[in-house]
């Protein structure tokens, strides 16, 4: 007599994390720009939930071109010392929130797209979350940038970072709720570096 195998039902999805503390975050994360550099942008903000508390074990990637447009750096790469043809920027960071949701990355100005590329791990979400910064004076590129020219202004705001300093800016990330940052589906046409 033979007996049918068993029916599988699927298990649960995984959600991300909390896993951040073991292999995730390396030294130097947070330091994208090379030391000492005098162009040295720092970049700042909390994450937020969508009940407006802050997210204390949230993890930011940060992936972006040099200022001159190139992209240096192979994917993943968290080379800090000058090799040959290599000046120690990478374009990649990648930074945890404090107990508080904070966030801090130094880094330099993206040449070409003047945006970073962000990826978020956050526990709860059975996958990461995509969007991008847009640093100052990014107002003045929203009619020529295909992403913020399609988003009405309410939402637009959501992807810039406003000016706290000569080199530094806030970027505040809410992830569900009124101020809901816009977050992107790189299926439907839109790509980052």
């Amino acid at each position: 007599m033979t007996v049918p195998p068993p029916t599988l039902v699927p298990t649960p999805p995984q959600t991300i994390g909390p896993y951040f503390g073991h292999a995730l975050p390396f030294a130097g994360g947070t330091d994208i720009a090379p030391d000492g550099h005098p162009d040295t942008v720092t970049v700042h903000g909390h994450l937020y939930d969508g009940e407006g508390d802050p997210v204390p074990d949230g993890l930011l990637e940060i992936w972006q071109p040099a200022p001159d447009g190139t992209r240096t750096g192979a994917p993943g790469s968290r080379r800090r010392e000058p090799a040959a043809g290599h000046n120690g920027f990478t374009g990649f960071g990648r930074v945890a929130t404090d107990a508080r949701g904070r966030w801090t990355v130094r880094t330099l100005p993206p040449g070409g797209i003047g945006y970073l590329s962000l990826c978020l791990f956050v526990r709860g979400l059975p996958g990461h979350l995509r969007t991008r910064l847009y640093l100052p004076p990014a107002q003045e590129d929203s009619t020529t940038d295909p992403l913020l020219s399609a988003l009405p202004p309410d939402r637009r705001r959501t992807l810039i970072a406003v000016p706290t300093g000569p080199h530094s800016c806030r970027f505040d990330i809410h992830l569900q709720g009124p101020e809901e940052t816009v977050f992107l589906d790189f299926d439907h046409g839109f790509d980052h570096p």
